[in-house]
């Protein structure tokens, strides 16, 4: 291998945004709609629950948290997982239950389930002969 392309695939190694005066990267995030509810599905891999902060406010879905470095001294010949903190806000234009948003984190995967206040959900109207 060439000096040159060692120094290369050195410098691969994955880098995330300094911000705040700390490490932060943006985590994978899916939302997608039905007639009930807004679903948001957020990769996570390495969060801990405990290292997690969800708030829904004015129509404004925060998520806040931090990844923990996973390995101590050692020098990575690649990297891509994030570590640091995350934060990422959303703007919810649908009128939500927030007394009952549920979430769940399992495998690394954040599950948000954003419930639809019954004024907004579809209605079918019944239509009778006469």
């Amino acid at each position: 291998m060439t000096t040159e392309l060692a120094k290369r695939e050195q410098n691969e190694v994955a880098t995330v945004e300094r911000t705040r005066g700390g490490l932060t990267y943006s985590p994978r995030i899916d939302i997608w709609e039905t007639d009930d509810e807004l679903m948001l599905y957020a990769d996570l891999p390495g969060v801990a629950p405990e290292n997690l902060d969800i708030q829904f406010e004015n129509r404004e879905l925060r998520i806040h948290g931090k990844v923990c470095p996973r390995h101590d001294n050692v020098k990575f010949l690649y990297g891509e997982y994030g570590i640091g903190d995350f934060y990422r806000t959303f703007s919810i234009g649908e009128t939500i239950d927030s007394q009952n948003i549920s979430g769940e984190l399992k495998d690394g995967v954040l599950t948000l389930h954003l419930p639809k206040t019954d004024a907004v959900k579809p209605r079918r109207i019944e239509v009778k002969s006469s």
